[in-house]
Parts: C-alpha cells; structure tokens; sequence
C-alpha cells in the first residue's frame, strides 16, 4: 500500500471518489465493531501518492482514532470499537511512531512435526480433491513428506510445502490421464522422481572434532539454521580477517571476544607474547549470504580459542550468545527456532545464555528428551563446557 487515499478516501470533489477501505469494509460488515486484519504491514511505502503510515497512526491510535476524519465522509467517525490486527515479517521495517501504537506478537514457525500434521489432515486432502485425485490413487508416506519439509522447502510457514505437494499430484493426475491407473504411494526413495533432486541440504558435519570450527545457531526469517564458524590463526602481521558477509554487528562480536581471550590469556594457557603477531582469520561459510547479529558470539569466541590453542571442538555441541568484553553472556532471540535446528542436525547438546531458561518451556518436549542443555552465565562456563575432555592441554599432533 502506497496510496493514503486508500486510507482515508477522497474528497468528493474528485471523480469517481469513495471513501477509504476501512470506512468502505465497516459498511460492508454492517457494523461499528469489527475485527481488521491488515497484512505485511511492513511492506507500506511512501510516494507522491502520500504516506500510509501516518494516516494509520490516526487509526491505530487509540487516543485519536475516537474521531477519525474520513476525506469523503468530511466527519469525524468513532474507530475506537474496532480491534485492529496487523501482520508482518519484520518488524525494523514498520516505522518507530507506527510501532508504538501497537502491542507486538512474535509467533514462531511451526515445526517439523507440526507440519507434517498439517499436511497429512489439511493440505494433502485439499490437493487431492483439486486434482481430482484420492487416497486410492495417491498416498505419502510419512518419511517422505519429512522429506519434502527438510529439502525441498526452507520456510516458517507452508506455502513451498503446499506448492511441492501439488506438484506431485499434477504429475499423478497426468499419469493417470495417460492409461496409468497403479497407485502411486510416495516414499522418500522415489521422491526424486517427482520433485526432482533435493533443492536444500543440511549443513555437512565433520566426521572428527576439528580445531577451529565451532558450531553456532542462527535464527532466520526461514526459522533455525546451524552456523559453522571457522577461525585460523598463525604468526604474521598483527590483523583480524573477518569474511563470510559479516554485518557490522557481527563484526563487533568478533572484536569483543577476541578482546576477552587476550584479558583471559593465563587462564587460558595462551602466552603473552602470542598476540603480539598473531594473525587471525574468522570466515563464515556460505559467504553469499549476508549474516549479522550478536548472538554468535560466545561461537565465535570459541573458535577462536581453539584456533589458538590448537585444542578442537566437540562437533555435537552448538551454542548461542551474545558476548561483552568481560565475557558475560547475553540472552539471544530465537531460542526455540534455533534448538530445533540443532536437532535436524544431528546435536547431541546445545549452550545457551541463563537468562533465556524460562524459555524452554516453549521447547516441544520431543526436542529435550533428545539434547541436553547447558545455561551459562559467563564465557568461562562456556569455556569449561567445551574443552571438558581436555581443558588445558592442546592436542598432540
């Protein structure tokens, strides 16, 4: 929406006016109280047409939306009975003013499990019947649609899902349409032949521990995902390399913990002098994709430390946090995406800050019975936690 008109109308001295939607939409449901439901309200724009945001902070407002001036109505008219609800992706896209006059949700994407339900009692049945098709003539097994969930589509939602399904039932529906009348039971081995080879792959783990390579939870608009971190340090020019597309305050994470192992340099067993020309490379795979945020800092801080002490990880643990100079770890966002994405890759434990433990009451209880959490309030915790085989000693070569 870019137009305000659509908002609060035109002035009836116009052409072809009218009045704006909400005025138009409360005369439709034929009544003063109804429920609005505004969608990707952070896509509005602002062009020569006007700016909708700030006609919606008239509406949203409920300090003055008691007396709404409408364009066409040229009165004022009472939104304050009206229940508003608004959608959006991303919420740092909605102007500040706009956002204040509203009470913020954040809902998660359903999980595997959830989906897979879904499918099997809304979506499948929904595709059959538009395919002329039924269960006699089409069946998924269970494995495949996972299949289909974990590689074929990467999303919170269900749209690709229901795309990739319907596909499926198309190709079946002119198999049929051909003079072939089998039933055709989809499974994980000949899903391939419908959908093609898989389109997302997980994260390869490494088959040993590795020196350098930590593993680290991010949370995207597409729900959880692990973020392998690599560091490589030897003597050189004194310089910290960062790529991978790092933001800057991703950045910054690095910085902070880098200044954090030289303050810990005894505890940690690191000479004085190693700093003194240590060159240090931090890269984050899959580097065309831009990544920022601080909650990989105690992931990078790792890294690092392994990097330096030649000591490596254990590759079933994943962590998150944010950390301060003083190697406190900070809460993060995202708790329950990101645990969930450790589980599809294979984590046997998983690091999070203390001050996020109420949140794992929002875990399904499937996921903790699988991986065991640790809650940390500082990065020696973190520390303690990682190198527990062999907490001082580096790995002979």
């Amino acid at each position: 929406m870019k137009d305000e008109a659509e908002i609060r109308g035109h002035r009836r001295t116009y052409v072809g006016s009218m009045p704006g939607r909400i005025i138009q939409s409360i005369k439709q449901a034929g009544t003063n109280n109804p429920v609005f439901m505004m969608d990707e309200i952070d896509k509005i724009g602002t062009d020569f047409r006007g700016d909708p945001a700030s006609a919606l902070l008239e509406v949203l407002d409920p300090e003055q939306n008691n007396s709404f001036s409408d364009h066409y109505l040229n009165v004022p008219f009472d939104l304050s009975r009206v229940m508003f609800i608004t959608t959006a992706n991303r919420v740092d896209t909605i102007p500040a003013a706009l956002k204040d006059r509203m009470e913020t949700i954040y809902i998660s994407g359903y999980t595997d499990k959830e989906k897979l339900n879904i499918a099997k009692q809304y979506l499948i049945p929904k595709q059959l019947k538009e395919n002329g098709l039924n269960r006699k003539i089409l069946g998924f097994a269970d494995h495949a649609l996972l299949k289909i969930i974990q590689e074929y589509t990467r999303e919170a939602g269900l749209r690709n899902l229901e795309r990739e399904i319907a596909a499926i039932g198309r190709k079946v529906a002119r198999k049929i349409a051909e003079g072939n009348k089998e039933k055709a039971t989809i499974t994980a081995r000949n899903l391939q032949a419908y959908l093609g080879p898989s389109k997302f792959l997980p994260e390869t783990m490494h088959e040993v521990d590795v020196t350098g390579v930590a593993s680290g939870l991010a949370w995207t608009e597409f729900g959880g995902d692990v973020l392998y971190v690599e560091a490589s340090c030897r003597k050189g020019k004194k310089e910290l390399t960062l790529t991978g597309s790092m933001g800057d305050v991703m950045k910054e994470s690095v910085q902070a913990a880098l200044t954090y192992i030289k303050s810990k340099a005894d505890t940690l067993n690191i000479a004085k002098d190693t700093f003194d020309d240590l060159e240090m490379h931090v890269h984050v795979p899959q580097g065309a994709i831009p990544k920022d945020g601080p909650s990989a800092g105690i992931t990078m801080g790792v890294a690092m430390i392994s990097a330096i002490t030649k000591r490596p990880v254990d590759r079933t643990i994943a962590m998150t946090g944010e950390i301060t100079l003083t190697g406190r770890v900070l809460p993060i966002g995202g708790l329950k995406e990101k645990t969930l994405a450790a589980l599809r890759n294979r984590m046997k434990e998983i690091i999070i800050p203390e001050e996020n433990a109420h949140e794992l009451t929002e875990i399904p209880g499937y996921v903790k019975k699988r991986m065991k959490f640790h809650l940390v309030k500082n990065m020696d915790e973190v520390i303690a936690i990682i190198f527990k085989k062999n907490p001082n000693k580096p790995r002979k070569a």
